[in-house]
This record gives C-alpha cells, sequence and structure tokens, in this order.
C-alpha cells in the first residue's frame, strides 16, 4: 500500500520554532543596537526610551532584540502567579505594549528566546503540530520587518539568545566558538569580556535586559542577591568592538 503521506518531505518539529528561518547572515552595514530581554508586558517602562537614545547615540542601522521579547508568564512551566492575568489578557497586553516598539524600530531581527518559544514548546509538549499554530509574526500582530531567528550573524559576530547562566557565559560560548558572540538570557550577567590568543582578538557580550523587576512575573527571584542589570549593547566597527550601555535602576 502507497503511504499516504510522503514522510520525506516532512520537518522536524523543534519545540522551539515556529517554522521561519533558522539562521539568518545580515549583510547590512553599520553599528548594531543590541536590544536586551524585555519579558513584555513586564518590562521597564523607561526601557524604549533609554533604547532609543543609544540608537541615537551610537548611530545604529541595524537593530536585533536578543530574545524574549514576551513572557508568556501565564503559560510558563513554572509556577504561575494565581492572582496574575490570564494568558489571553497577558497577550493582549503585550500586543499593547508591543506596537509602541513596532513605531519606533520597525525593523527588528529577533533571537528566538526560552520564553519567546513557549507557544510552541507548549504546543510540542501537548502533541499539537506546527500547522496549528501562528508564526511569531501573525501571533503578536508585528509589522513585515520584524523577524525572527534561532541565530544569526553580521560582520563574523554570533548572536543568539543564549542559555548559559555564570559570570561570563557569552565570553565562555565565544572561547567554545572561536568567534565573537553576543548573548542575552542571563539577567544578572552584563558587560563585554576579550579573550585574546596570538592569532585572534575575540568577545563575547551579554546586553542585560530591560525588565520591571518589582512585577509579579519576576517574583521568582525576588529575594536573590544578584539583581538584573539593566542595559542594551552596541557592536561597532565592523564587528571588531562591542559597548555594554548601562541603564541604572
Amino acid at each position: 500500500m502507497q503511504d499516504l503521506i510522503d514522510l520525506s518531505k516532512i520537518k522536524l518539529f523543534d519545540a522551539t520554532d515556529s517554522g521561519e528561518e533558522t539562521h539568518y547572515d545580515c549583510n547590512l552595514g553599520g553599528n548594531v543596537l543590541v536590544i536586551g530581554d524585555t519579558h513584555i508586558p513586564f518590562e521597564h517602562k523607561g526601557y524604549l526610551d533609554f533604547c532609543l537614545r543609544a540608537r541615537d547615540k551610537y548611530k545604529c542601522d541595524v537593530v536585533i532584540h536578543i530574545g524574549d521579547e514576551v513572557d508568556n508568564h501565564a503559560i510558563s512551566y513554572h509556577e504561575t502567579d494565581p492572582d496574575g492575568w490570564g494568558a489571553g489578557y497577558e497577550m493582549d497586553a503585550s500586543i499593547r505594549k508591543l506596537k509602541a516598539w513596532y513605531k519606533e524600530f520597525p525593523d527588528v531581527s529577533l533571537l528566538v528566546g526560552n520564553h519567546s518559544a513557549l507557544p510552541f514548546r507548549k504546543a510540542y509538549s501537548y502533541g499539537l503540530p506546527r500547522r496549528m499554530m501562528k508564526a511569531y509574526r501573525e501571533m503578536w500582530e508585528a509589522p513585515d520587518g520584524w523577524k525572527w531567528y534561532q541565530s544569526m550573524t553580521k560582520d563574523g559576530v554570533w548572536y543568539q539568545h543564549g542559555d548559559r547562566g555564570g559570570k561570563t557565559p557569552a565570553l565562555n560560548v565565544a572561547i567554545e566558538m572561536g568567534r565573537s558572540v553576543v548573548l542575552g538570557h542571563n539577567h544578572t550577567a552584563a558587560g563585554v569580556w576579550w579573550h585574546r590568543t596570538h592569532t585572534s582578538q575575540i568577545f563575547g557580550m551579554n546586553v542585560g535586559c530591560g525588565i520591571d523587576q518589582y512585577s509579579y512575573a519576576m517574583g521568582y527571584a525576588k529575594m536573590a542577591t544578584k539583581r538584573p542589570i539593566l542595559g542594551c549593547g552596541v557592536v561597532m566597527d565592523g564587528g571588531l568592538n562591542a559597548l555594554f550601555i548601562p541603564m541604572g535602576s
């Protein structure tokens, strides 16, 4: 009997994949603004303006969001606040706040973070095929200029949301990969660290975050000694230099 489905044409369902391109090799010129984890709708109220000032000051032509643009607290795999918003209300609140970012940053490359991917991770857990899901752009009513990737490179620098902890997560990955790396994910790690050998010099940069640490969604860390570091990053000079810009509190 002939198979009803050509199994060779089935793409495996990555639990973080909405069907967009996996990797993007950016060939646009100019400095890069790297926006940290925002976890909208639980972002710091001044973070958008801070990122706009950084973009203009350093004349950034390319904008990258390092991931976890939204929080998706209500559908987390961890305990959620029983007094918090439901999933539908949180999603509506996120879209309302994202529209301000769409207006100021119409073209953004986003790296898929663990919170970004929660709808697809949940679908995977419960056995739903990808074609039942919306792509990120449709889900968040984003403009055409907003595009999601698992990873990207520009001027030889590797950008990814990341999953590392520790004091210098990006530097550790940069040494492993043998190239400069920019990461997010770790809210308490921020800065630029350098590694030099006889033949090369590379950096690892963690860009901090732009969250409201006092929101209920961040309650899991309210007693932690290490606090979130607010800020963003800029990569300059064709990928040769990087700068972490602290926002303060």
